[in-house]
């Protein structure tokens, strides 16, 4: 991105947070609560970048220079397994002392880098290939300005902490910061050969190459001190790195295709999951993602949970399991807080801990709420856990109740919002930035607001509670649940739907007006199964026009519309989660071959993202030959969007698992375009494993089911 262009809009959570600018090509690594995010070469310049340790960054300035001058960049890349980040350059020319300079391109120059144990690892090494001896100086720069990661997205605060003079030791760096919090916070570097001139913020070395002879230099950073890095260090800390991701990426059914490229999709997403996935106490969770939300969010991980349900419902256990742990017990305006809503987000860093911002512990989502219960429910389904079921009750009951009372403040029968202050999001659902709801003529509405997707997170949250309900013989609270469900459905078809358009508006607003604008939420609606197949159908048809589908996906407003921006966040950019939760909809009712045609989309959007979809994308219209427009500042990767192509599968699939009954389901069966064979290795259905193929064969789709006899396939 130019340096000199305007900043674009960004997603923000404070009316002046903006995103600064990352590097065009960010390259991120993450290790439970760790990450960092650098460029090409593997320099770190302070903008949006960093290393980061609970929000904070600790790291604001890494760079290499030879001979005073950064090398050229020959190439740069994350491993398929997201274990390493690897650059390769070649020095320019190089100053002889008293003497002439030296050619360039003689040295091949490699950076090698990983995190392990919230510590990040690093080998440089340098390679002579001239004939001759090279004098190679090599200098490091580096700082540490313990931003929180809210100030490096670029909010301002009227006084800071206090940063010590930083500590040098002959091959080590440290730097302290006392936060206002009274929280020391570290950042410490330690090289494995001693600089021959080590300063603050510099380290100058002066190495003699020989012809074809090799040097390496070994670095660590942490927020604490370590041993003296070393090759074998270095080594037996990546093979622990590796052989962790190895065993993360094994959780679940094997998926695989006669593709190739689609292969490396699925293959690169299932990593990312793996790379974004932290172990809590309770279990799994998917960080929502890097650089600005690395940390737990409430709809993120559900939505990430509900995508890879159908063959790995591990991740939705713990997903359950830690929101419960965190449900609000209090009113709090600042935190959008009530008894029984669930979390929409947490953070670790100074500013959230002095309140400074909500956002140490935040439920300011309407949707979280209702997707909490509704995923319990989709869990229960796939897997007859009903134990996890019986240990979540009460907080699915107070979830509930939280739905009943508090999330519908204007007794409407409608779930809706208004944020208590003006610290918190101004919208709050999915589409948070404080733009993306408005009336036919850009009027922005008045609270509460009620949007159309979250009712039918609610519809599909009171069946559960009903089903639920059922089964432990409360037959009285099973018909409340029910008739609460149905309620809500028939407020939806009639306060929502707007009959010229033959779509639902987006949202209503505290004086009971329609915001009449066509976006993608309906799509949402269709993901619940709220809408009459009628009204359906006509969705869908709007769905697949040229207003919503730019060709690479589902923008999140139709062309046409006031606001309508395809550069904008949430204003006509295509969102892969959105894509998978419309596709997943539009499946829901039988439109097969749509969701064919948008899935095929999502994957060659995939291919000119290398394999990972980012969080979003433009909204421009495909054009032949050109590839789909980023969006500057996309979390890359993002959970929720490395999800999207687990559930357009089972879309196109028609899959679903009832683990109650013991069987799999399958309704008329479709393959991505260019794929001619699907196999599903190792799926769980109850205590037993089925392996599935799927087969074009004559233009239908033949399945063939081996395994576990015990389990019936039943294919429609």
């Amino acid at each position: 991105m130019d340096d000199l262009a305007p900043a674009p809009d960004a997603p923000v959570e404070h009316g002046e947070t903006r995103e600064p600018r990352v590097p065009h090509r960010m390259f991120a690594l993450k290790d439970k609560d760790t990450f960092i995010v650098c460029d090409a070469f593997g320099d770190v310049l302070g903008a949006g970048d960093g290393l980061f340790h609970n929000d904070t960054r600790i790291l604001s300035k890494f760079r290499l220079l030879l001979g005073g001058q950064p090398p050229s960049l020959l190439s740069a890349a994350i491993a398929q397994d997201n274990v390493f980040f690897t650059s390769n350059g070649a020095n320019q020319a190089l100053p002889y002392p008293g003497g002439p300079m030296g050619p360039p391109g003689v040295l091949h120059v490699e950076r090698k880098r990983f995190l392990w144990e919230e510590r990040l690892y690093e080998r440089i090494s340098c390679f002579n290939y001239s004939r001759d001896v090279v004098l190679l100086p090599l200098s490091l720069e580096f700082a540490a300005d313990f931003r929180d990661m809210f100030e490096v997205r670029g909010m301002t605060r009227a006084k800071r902490g206090y940063q010590s003079a930083p500590e040098l030791d002959g091959r080590s760096v440290r730097y302290r910061y006392e936060g206002l919090d009274a929280v020391e916070r570290c950042s410490v570097i330690t090289f494995s050969d001693p600089p021959g001139r080590l300063a603050p913020h510099r380290a100058d070395y002066m190495y003699s190459l020989q012809p074809e002879g090799r040097l390496e230099l070994y670095l660590e950073i942490g927020a604490e001190g370590g041993q003296t890095p070393s090759k074998e260090r270095f080594r037996d800390a990546a093979a622990r790195a590796r052989w962790d991701m190895r065993a993360r990426r094994r959780h679940g059914a094997r998926l695989r295709t006669s593709g190739r490229l689609f292969n490396e999709w699925l293959e690169k997403s299932r990593a990312d999951l793996a790379l974004l996935t932290t172990r809590m106490e309770t279990g799994p969770y998917p960080y929502a993602g890097i650089p600005w939300f690395s940390t737990a969010f409430g709809r993120d991980a559900i939505i990430t949970a509900w995508q890879i349900l159908w063959f790995e419902p591990s991740l939705a256990k713990g997903v359950l399991t830690y929101l419960a742990a965190h449900q609000a017990e209090e009113v709090s305006a600042f935190r959008d807080s009530a008894p029984g809503k669930i979390m929409h987000e947490t953070r670790k860093g100074e500013m959230p801990a002095l309140g400074e911002v909500p956002f140490g512990r935040y439920y300011g989502g309407v949707d979280t709420t209702p997707l909490f219960v509704a995923l319990a429910g989709a869990y229960a389904e796939r897997t007859g856990d009903f134990t996890l079921i019986d240990d979540l009750w009460p907080a699915l009951k107070a979830a509930t109740a939280w739905m009943e009372h508090y999330g519908d403040t204007n007794a409407d029968g409608l779930i809706d919002y208004k944020r208590g202050q003006d610290s918190g999001l101004s919208n709050q659902g999915w589409k948070d930035s404080e733009d993306s709801v408005f009336h036919k003529d850009g009027r922005f509405p008045n609270g509460p607001i009620a949007l159309v997707e979250v009712q039918g997170y609610a519809f599909r949250a009171y069946l559960a509670m009903a089903g639920f309900a059922r089964r432990r013989g409360d037959e009285s609270g099973a018909e409340t649940w029910a008739a609460r469900a149905e309620q809500i459905r028939e407020s939806v078809e009639r306060m929502f739907w707007m009959e010229e358009q033959g779509y639902y508006g987006i949202a209503i607003d505290g004086q009971g007006a329609l915001c009449e604008v066509m976006s993608s939420n309906p799509g949402h609606l269709l993901f619940s199964g709220l809408p009459s197949p009628e009204r359906a159908r006509r969705v869908t048809k709007r769905i697949l026009s040229a207003g919503f589908d730019s060709g690479w996906g589902v923008r999140t407003l139709s062309t046409g519309q006031p606001r309508f921006n395809p550069m904008s966040y949430h204003n006509g950019s295509v969102w892969p989660h959105d894509t998978a939760l419309c596709a997943m909809g539009l499946s829901r009712y039988g439109e097969r071959d749509g969701v064919v045609s948008l899935t095929s989309g999502l994957f060659e959007t995939a291919a000119n993202f290398e394999m990972r979809l980012p969080e979003l994308f433009c909204g421009f219209p495909r054009m032949a030959g050109e590839p789909p427009v980023a969006y500057p500042v996309a979390c890359l990767p993002q959970a929720w969007a490395a999800g999207s192509v687990f559930m357009m599968v089972q879309a196109c699939l028609g899959i679903t698992i009832d683990g109650v009954k013991g069987e799999v389901d399958v309704r008329d069966p479709h393959l991505p375009i260019g794929i001619d064979r699907f196999w599903i290795e190792g799926l769980r259905v109850g205590d037993a494993k089925i392996d599935i193929g799927f087969e074009r064969e004559g233009g239908r789709v033949q399945v063939h089911a081996r395994g576990a006899s015990g389990v019936p396939v039943k294919v429609r």
